[in-house]
């Protein structure tokens, strides 16, 4: 195996060889262009953000700056957003499901590199991939590292640090992050905390930045 096809198996591998560095350097010419694009170039911006994206859904939103390794190794679903300055290092495949909201500052972390000094230095790392489900919401500066899979229907609070996988419909919060409790029918009629809905249409119509869903 070349250094690419061992990178996308998850074993170690150099990151400069077999042609990975000159992808990373064509990604980094269209992330440049999209961090760079004016406010109403929006039509364009959608363009240049699926081109840069292995797979997406129909409706997708990426707020700038956004920075990624390579981008095709990125799968979103439908009504995918992503807040202000979201990382997603995509050595593995990082994929993520349908109506997934991104809070600022969240950071998607396949790569990493071996604990002893002597195994570090040598210049090998690698890439786990990661996986989120449909209708998960991360808040701010949240980081998930290499391997983890998070399920559905799954909050995690503004600075948790996701280190093992999460079950579907819970609430995580904390370093490392851990489950508080589940997520229930209950919590429909609550838009924060304590605080009930005054409104009927958050039950049969769901928006994305003006955007029907």
């Amino acid at each position: 195996m070349n250094m690419k096809e061992r990178m996308q198996a998850g074993l170690p591998y150099k990151a400069w060889m077999d042609g990975l560095l000159e992808e990373r350097e064509e990604n980094k010419r269209k992330i440049y262009r999209f961090n760079h694009m004016e406010p109403d170039q929006k039509e364009e911006a959608q363009r240049l953000i699926k081109d840069i994206f292995g797979k997406t859904g129909k409706f997708i939103h990426v707020e700038q700056p956004f920075h990624c390794d390579y981008g095709k190794n990125i799968e979103v679903g439908e009504n995918f957003f992503a807040n202000y300055n979201l990382t997603i290092l995509d050595v593995g495949k990082v994929r993520i499901g349908d109506n997934v909201q991104f809070a600022p500052n969240v950071s998607i972390y396949t790569a990493g590199h071996p604990i002893h000094p002597v195994s570090r230095n040598s210049g090998y790392e690698y890439g786990i991939d990661i996986s989120i489900g449909n209708n998960v919401w991360l808040g701010g500066n949240v980081v998930v590292v290499p391997g983890v899979k998070i399920g559905n229907n799954v909050v995690v609070g503004a600075g948790s640090v996701v280190t093992k996988d999460l079950p579907d419909n819970v609430i995580a919060v904390g370093n490392p992050a851990r489950v508080i409790r589940e997520i229930t029918d209950e919590d429909m009629q609550y838009y924060y905390k304590d605080r009930k809905f005054d409104v009927e249409d958050y039950m049969d119509s769901h928006t994305i930045s003006g955007v029907q869903m």
